[in-house]
């Protein structure tokens, strides 16, 4: 046995994909032209696979704001918040962010996976229990193995499974997070928050919702689908990222209770990790700005979505959610998936592939993520190229 031999099985699924032609895997892309554009192959391709949901990459006012930063602050802290990297803009966003989602207090995180690798893994330890949605995303799951509390999953937005769960947990449930997401980042589903927020107030569990996709997206201010449910005052901490509708990288956690800033003490991900850049600060500022004075980005992306779904829906293909910024296509079939995604790429339309077991259900995912930058030509584009492998591949989904 050798270091090496775990990756064996990886060997065989990179042949795989390599004896079939495609490889989905880390496309390059020569040149970014705009929001929803770049050169991949020598091609204008349109980007559908970007979560870039507000198109805020190229916003003028974000740009600015970065250059500004750089020029006048440098290009990095070269420190953590607890040594030399907590500039003034650290605090102004995180007021900021407390401020946008009605919280006591915010935390800023240097990615969107540490945001939830340093609040579950400062928040709860050994004895402590994270109750967890089975479909959560892998940062959620590094963090509860970070944190050493005990780890239970409840079926898939199953507020009843997740009842039954923590009445079995009696006393322990004091010392309970449930942690869900307001929108699944693979099928673009979303959580009942209503029924699940009942669930755990019902048993006195804290909970935490990952608003990583639906920030700037669902509910009427954008703060995402804990509002769009009307419960994300009765909601502990929302964590999120800067990297989908913000447009930049980063991460943040916010809470009505005080003792959040205890995690500044508690949170290895937070204490040992370098903190955001000034540009990254002065971008996601503006950005947030704009999510809050643009409503009609909103309105824009939710337009596109429905008719992306409603066509597709037409075409035969198999949708994993309603309608919304991630629009899903299900493939039983992984050699059909692939060659689908390698004909989308060569009609010059670039969507992820993503690939079992990552996905849920075992499916291989054709994902489709929407801007409310591209274009009603875009949209009509992208639509007529499915159309056109409507033969081959619908049935397959």
């Amino acid at each position: 046995m050798t270091l090496f031999d775990k990756f064996d099985k990886i060997t065989e699924k990179r042949r795989d994909l390599e004896a079939a032609g495609v490889d989905p895997l880390g496309v390059p892309m020569e040149r970014i032209l705009s929001a929803t554009e770049a050169i991949i192959g020598g091609r204008r391709t349109i980007l559908a696979g970007s979560n870039n949901y507000l198109g805020l990459t190229f916003d003028p006012a974000c740009v600015h704001a970065a250059a500004m930063a750089t020029r006048f602050e440098g290009t990095g802290t070269t420190g953590s918040r607890m040594a030399n990297g907590s500039y003034s803009a650290h605090l102004q966003i995180e007021a900021e962010l407390a401020d946008f989602y009605g919280m006591a207090k915010g935390m800023v995180f240097s990615t969107g996976y540490q945001a939830n690798l340093g609040t579950l893994s400062g928040l709860c330890t050994g004895g402590d229990v994270l109750m967890l949605d089975a479909d959560c995303h892998a940062s959620i799951f590094d963090g509860a193995k970070l944190s050493g509390a005990d780890v239970v999953c409840f079926r898939h937005n199953d507020a009843s499974d997740l009842d039954k769960r923590l009445r079995r947990l009696g006393d322990r449930v004091a010392r309970t997070l449930v942690v869900v997401e307001g929108i699944y980042s693979m099928l673009g589903d979303q959580a009942p928050l209503t029924d699940i927020v009942s669930v755990a107030r019902k048993h006195g569990a804290y909970i935490l919702v990952d608003e990583a996709h639906s920030l700037g997206i669902a509910g009427v201010t954008g703060c995402g689908v804990a509002e769009s449910q009307g419960v994300q005052h009765q909601v502990d901490f929302i964590v999120g990222t800067f990297s989908k509708s913000l447009g930049a990288t980063g991460g943040f956690c916010v809470s009505p209770h005080e003792e959040l800033d205890y995690l500044r003490y508690t949170s290895r991900p937070y204490i040992f990790t370098a903190s955001p850049p000034p540009a990254i600060i002065a971008s996601v500022r503006a950005a947030l700005a704009d999510v809050r004075s643009r409503p009609d980005r909103r309105d824009a992306l939710w337009q596109s979505a429905e008719r992306l779904h409603a066509a597709l829906t037409s075409q035969g293909f198999k949708l994993g959610a309603p309608p919304g910024p991630v629009v899903a296509a299900m493939f039983a079939d992984q050699k059909r998936a692939l060659a689908c995604w390698q004909a989308l790429l060569d009609n010059g339309v670039y969507v992820n592939l993503m690939l079992p077991p990552a996905t849920p259900g075992g499916h291989t995912l054709i994902r489709i993520s929407l801007s409310a930058a591209h274009t009603r030509a875009q949209i009509n584009h992208i639509i007529a190229v499915f159309s056109q492998l409507q033969d081959d591949f619908a049935q397959a989904s």
